[in-house]
C-alpha cells in the first residue's frame, strides 16, 4: 500500500531525529529526558509512527543544540499537513502578500478568529470532532496570525457582512471577545475592516469566502473557497473580475470608522448578554 505524504513526512522528520540524537551520543532515554516525554515517545517519532508535536520539536532543538531545525521541520512538513490538500500553500502565500483582501459572508476569518470561537465553528460543523483534531486546527490557525504581528505585515482589507456580527457562536462571551479582538486589531492598525449591511441586499461575491493576495515581484493570486472546496487562482481574466467585485464591494459597505462603531455595539451587546445569563 502506498505511503500518505503524511506518513514521508513523519518518517523524514524521524529519520533525521535519530542521525542527531546519535551524533550527539544520547539514547533515546537520555533524549527524552532532556524534552521530558518517555524514550517510547522519542522511539515513536523516529519510527515515524507518531506525528511530532510543535513545542516537543522546539525542546528537542534545544536539547540537540540544532536551532530551529525541528521547529521549522514541524511547521514546514508537519503542521502543513492539518491543512486541506486545497489550501496547504495558502498560508505561505499570504506571509509573502505586501495586501491582502478578504471578503467574508458568514464567518470571521481564520486570521482574526480567537481560539473559543475556532473551537464554535469546528464542533457546528463536527459535533463529534475529537479533542485533538480542535486542538490541532486551533494551533494551525492561530500560527497563521503570527504574519499580522510582523512589522512587515501586509495590508490587510477585509469585507464582513453583517450577518458574521450576528451569528452567535460559541456563546454570548465568545462573540463579545471575538468581535473585542477585532475591535482591537482595528485599532492598532494590524487591518482595515468595513462592514456590508443586511440592508444593502445583495452584494458581490456573496457565494463564497474569497482572498485577493497581491506580492511585490509577483502576479496576484486569487483563492476562493466554499464548504467542501477551495481553489487558487491566477488567472489574469479572473483576477480582474475580482477586482471589480472588491470596487463594488466599497461602494455598498459601511465606511472604516462605521464599521467599527458596529462592531463596538455588537460586542457591547453581546457582553451584556454575558451578564445577565
Amino acid at each position: 500500500m502506498a505511503r500518505s505524504a503524511q506518513q514521508v513526512n513523519w518518517e523524514f522528520f524521524g529519520e533525521v531525529l535519530k542521525k542527531r540524537r546519535e551524533a550527539a551520543k544520547l539514547t533515546q532515554t537520555e533524549l527524552g529526558e532532556r524534552v521530558f516525554v518517555s524514550a517510547g515517545y522519542i522511539s515513536q517519532f523516529e519510527s515515524g509512527i507518531r506525528k511530532p508535536q510543535l513545542d516537543i520539536a522546539i525542546a528537542i532543538d534545544r536539547a540537540l543544540q540544532t536551532d530551529d531545525l525541528f521547529e521549522h521541520m514541524c511547521r514546514k512538513l508537519i503542521n502543513k499537513d492539518r491543512l486541506p490538500t486545497y489550501f496547504a500553500n495558502v498560508p505561505d502565500l499570504e506571509a509573502m502578500a505586501t495586501r491582502i483582501c478578504e471578503v467574508s459572508p458568514t464567518l470571521m476569518p481564520g486570521l482574526l478568529q480567537i481560539p473559543d470561537y475556532i473551537r464554535a465553528v469546528i464542533l457546528s460543523g463536527n459535533p463529534l470532532a475529537t479533542d485533538e483534531l480542535i486542538e490541532d486546527v486551533v494551533s494551525t490557525r492561530t500560527d497563521r496570525q503570527s504574519i499580522l504581528e510582523d512589522a512587515t505585515r501586509p495590508l490587510y482589507w477585509v469585507f464582513l457582512h453583517e450577518t458574521v456580527l450576528r451569528i452567535r457562536l460559541g456563546g454570548s462571551a465568545t462573540m463579545a471577545a471575538q468581535l473585542a479582538h477585532v475591535a482591537k486589531r482595528i485599532r492598532d492598525r494590524h487591518l482595515i475592516v468595513q462592514i456590508i449591511p443586511t440592508e444593502a441586499g445583495g452584494y458581490a461575491a456573496m457565494q463564497g469566502n474569497t482572498l485577493l493576495m497581491e506580492f511585490e515581484d509577483a502576479p496576484p493570486t486569487l483563492y476562493t473557497e466554499t464548504s467542501y472546496w477551495g481553489a487558487l487562482i491566477d488567472d489574469p481574466l479572473v483576477v480582474k473580475q475580482a477586482y471589480r467585485r472588491y470596487d463594488l464591494l466599497r461602494a455598498v459597505a459601511l465606511s472604516p470608522e462605521a464599521s467599527l462603531a458596529l462592531i463596538d455595539s455588537a460586542a457591547e451587546d453581546y457582553r451584556r448578554c454575558a451578564s445577565a445569563s
